[in-house]
């Protein structure tokens, strides 16, 4: 017999763990290293700061790994809410994190570029920099590209979460609201118009009191619900 609340704090932890490697690799490090503007200057900071490079580019992988193994907790506790829309759920994520995986590619190729090895040595400086100016603009293209399927992947998911009973409604409306939020800023790149950043905060604050919710809640409140 399965249970529900070893399960429920197992995704818990596991999305904990994408929250802090996400706020790391995401926001933390990009406000450190700037990767954008002129191109000696990016080339520059990069290499002034290649450890804390390094461990974003780790950090980044992490969370989409653990991304990755949420969904089996996740599957097992929603499920029974609507296995299809869970299915849905599942696919979108894996779709979301495949593309994801192959932006950080890019962000390797900088380091190979900038690593002192024979590779750096055989380029000119103005073809070095050009080169780790095209593989962060990939980096950034694939990463875009990304953010449709996570901001897609919210709304099964809010639903999902709406429906079970065991985590509160209004986090479920405000991931689906998210997925809105995430497709409106995704969007935005190409009409010009700027989304205010408090636009994305239905995602957040939906994501994060889920993963705080399942880490120490668990499945107790549709029991306690059901006994009322």
């Amino acid at each position: 017999m399965i249970n529900e609340n070893k399960i429920s704090r197992l995704a818990g932890l596991l999305y904990l763990i994408v929250v802090i490697t996400g706020l790391f690799s995401l926001v933390y490090v990009p406000s450190q290293i700037t990767t954008g503007g002129n191109a000696q200057a990016v080339v520059n900071h990069i290499v002034a700061s290649k450890t804390l490079f390094r461990y974003g580019i780790l950090s980044e992988l992490t969370q989409y790994a653990f991304m990755l193994f949420l969904l089996y907790p996740l599957y097992i506790l929603l499920r029974p809410v609507n296995q299809n829309i869970t299915w849905l759920m599942v696919v979108l994520v894996v779709v979301g994190m495949s593309i994801a995986f192959s932006a950080v590619s890019h962000k390797l190729d900088v380091l190979s570029l900038l690593s002192g090895n024979n590779l750096r040595h055989a380029l000119a400086t103005d073809q070095l920099n050009a080169q780790v100016m095209l593989s962060l603009a990939g980096y950034h293209n694939e990463l875009l590209l990304s953010e449709i399927f996570w901001g897609l992947w919210l709304f099964p998911f809010g639903y999902l979460i709406f429906k079970s009973g065991f985590l509160p409604k209004i986090i479920g409306i405000l991931l689906m609201i998210g997925c809105f939020s995430y497709l409106a800023d995704f969007f935005s790149t190409f009409t010009g118009i700027a989304i205010p950043s408090f636009f994305m905060l239905p995602a957040a604050i939906g994501e994060i009191c889920t993963c705080f919710w399942l880490l120490l809640v668990g499945t107790r409140y549709a029991k306690n619900s059901a006994a009322v």
